[in-house]
């Protein structure tokens, strides 16, 4: 009977998986990530000092590209800020940056954090006032608005339920609808045409809004908008974009790792240096363009030269394409930096304007890598999450490939979390270190060197994005090959624990995972994102990041029979919540000090108890119910 409850529970655990909005591989899953920490404890854009008015409107020609280094719109064209500006959620976008609209606030959480089978009117993109009163233009002057849009891009495809609108305000005040598209999956960057040629448009403080329907429950119903001009003496036929600029963010300097401490790359900086640097370049003409391009890097720490100003020439074909640059060879000496210092090199890549009517911010792309005291393959963005399938029975582990040129102190890990509805506070998990994974390389058997146990995943609302562990013990490795990652141990909740998975790792993704008998490598393109720490001793994440009280608490007896008590000194009535391994909520109520809480009708097992209130959240309490 047990085996039995056991298949029951793995089908039902099988079917609740494929219900979410997901990509499945075996064991190996990508979800939707909720949550956008690039905008966590961001200030909401100041206002120009000089605001546009009716009394004083943006004139003609409107033009955005989203070629920026905020995450939100120019609030000079602007007056919301619901949407999140970047340079990884378009899919070969028109030009480097895209407005992406979501079900995620501008704060980057959900619009309902408590609900997700909504849907709702999301993100709005709404512009600042622009003249179009009648005594400077009229509807003969043929204006026409012009967009692109994408829907999905690197993130989730909005579905049917969704859709990406387009208002007009009229001069009574009011918006109407002229323009809808219903959500699909990923397509190229489309253009659309808008003629505006009904009076009931043409005023002094005429504006147009983007807006997306969202279902909540597929937070990461992606639209991206790029390329938005409004201007006169246009047609239906205008759609020829003349412009040659980036589209991407450039490669690293860096052959595989992203980042990687000074010392470790000066040990070896040949071997660590890419052959070439790549930017993606798009052409949105449909003609060939000779350009004249190059880079410069300089050393931030000392103001060194790296890569002095260099022209090269070449061709920009209609569409996209890739320019290479060759690397350099100079480096700053490790003098300048130290064996534990940070380091910062910044490389600036151009092209030249091919006329004057082609925008010149999207020639310019900035590039710094950083060398400080971490081993990563991602950028630092994700764009999903990466999960496992974890039955009731079945553990599960992951375990990222690296590597190391000379012996180093590792002092613990940083992982960036996916969010999960409702948070995985409850969940545990072990991190492992290995030398050797059985099957991989040749290895005979595993080899694991430490493992520090009974931790719980954290969700940083800051601008590192990355939850800090610090090992009880710092682990000596020599140079070579090591693994780390981590273990979801079984009855412990674990399932389904979400991390943050940077799709636009490009290469080799140096995972593996093992939930039966055997390491796999995973399937799935990406960086999972767990980065190493290293070198000097390292600060843990405060439980202060989660706005978590440091009054002590606690619970008795433990382990419990009919009864438990919760202890604390708060001077307050707190909300209690205990949850099953499984995570879902068993018993809640409110606590005083020393408040007894009935737990007769559970059955025995592990269980989680939460205390919250007062504007704080109490680290969570783990006890055992026993027969």
């Amino acid at each position: 009977m047990k085996n039995t409850n056991v298949i029951i529970l793995s089908i039902i655990a099988t079917l609740a998986l494929f219900a979410l909005p997901q990509v499945t591989l075996g064991q190996e899953h990508i979800g939707h990530i909720d949550n956008n920490p690039a905008l966590f404890n961001k200030n909401a854009p100041q206002l120009p000092l000089y605001r546009t008015t009716a009394a004083n409107p943006l004139e003609l020609p409107f033009f955005e590209d989203f070629t920026t280094y905020s995450v939100y719109p120019d609030s000079n064209k602007w007056s919301d800020y619901q949407v999140y500006v970047n340079n990884t959620m378009g899919n070969n976008p028109i030009s480097r940056g895209v407005a992406t609209f979501d079900a995620l606030d501008w704060h980057g959480i959900p619009y309902d954090s408590f609900s997700n089978v909504n849907v709702r009117y999301a993100d709005s993109l709404t512009c600042r006032p622009i003249n179009l009163s009648l005594n400077v233009v009229t509807p003969a002057d043929s204006i026409y608005l012009s967009f692109f849009y994408q829907p999905q891009g690197n993130g989730y495809f909005p579905i049917s339920q969704d859709s990406l609108m387009l208002y007009f305000r009229t001069k009574f005040g009011g918006f109407v609808k002229v323009w809808s598209a219903q959500g699909t999956t990923l397509e190229p960057f489309k253009q659309i045409m808008i003629p505006i040629r009904d009076s009931l448009y043409f005023d002094s403080s005429f504006r147009f809004r983007f807006v997306n329907k969202a279902a909540l429950y597929w937070s990461d119903a992606i639209w991206n908008v790029d390329y938005i001009r409004l201007d006169k003496n246009r047609s239906q036929s205008d759609t020829t974009v003349n412009d040659i600029g980036f589209s991407s963010d450039p490669s690293f300097l860096l052959n595989d790792y992203t980042s990687l401490p000074y010392r470790q790359f000066y040990s070896f900086a040949a071997g660590e240096t890419a052959a070439q640097y790549t930017c993606s370049l798009r052409n949105n003409n449909t003609i060939a363009r000779p350009i004249s391009y190059g880079y410069t890097a300089v050393g931030v720490n000392t103001g060194a030269t790296l890569k002095p100003h260099a022209f090269l020439s070449g061709t920009a074909d209609p569409g996209e394409s890739e320019l290479t640059f060759p690397s350099y060879t100079s480096v700053i000496p490790f003098s300048a930096i130290g064996n534990y210092g940070k380091a910062v090199f910044e490389n600036k890549f151009y092209i030249e304007s091919v006329s004057t009517s082609d925008p010149a911010d999207n020639d310019t792309v900035t590039k710094y890598q950083v060398f400080d005291n971490y081993l990563a393959y991602d950028d630092g963005s994700a764009e999903k999450s990466y999960y496992l399938t974890l039955y009731p029975t079945l553990p599960g582990r992951v375990s990222v490939e690296y590597h190391l040129n000379k012996q180093d102190t590792m002092r613990g890990m940083a992982i960036y979390f996916g969010r999960q509805i409702p948070f995985a506070y409850y969940k545990y998990f072990n991190i492992e270190i290995y030398s050797a994974l059985k099957g991989v390389n040749g290895a005979p058997s595993d080899i694991l060197l430490y493992e520090e146990e009974s931790l719980q995943p954290g969700y940083v609302d800051s601008i590192n994005h990355f939850w800090v562990y610090k090992f009880t013990n710092p682990v000596i490795l020599p140079a070579g090959t090591f693994f780390a990652g981590t273990f979801q141990p079984a009855q412990s909740g674990s399932d389904s624990l979400y991390f943050g998975l940077d799709v636009n790792r490009i290469g080799n993704n140096h995972i593996y995972y093992k939930v039966l008998s055997d390491w796999n490598p995973s399937l799935f393109s990406g960086a999972v994102m767990m980065r190493p720490l290293f070198g000097k001793d390292i600060v843990a994440t405060s439980v202060t990041n989660l706005n978590e009280s440091n009054t002590l608490w606690s619970v008795s007896p433990n382990p419990a029979l009919n009864t438990l008590q919760i202890h604390h000194n708060s001077g307050k009535n707190l909300e209690f919540i205990i949850r099953n391994v499984q995570g879902q909520v068993v018993v809640k109520g409110q606590a005083t000090d020393n408040q007894v809480v009935n737990i007769e009708d559970l059955p025995p097992g592990m269980y989680f108890i939460k205390l919250m209130g007062d504007h704080k959240l109490y680290a969570t309490q783990k006890f055992v119910k026993t027969n």
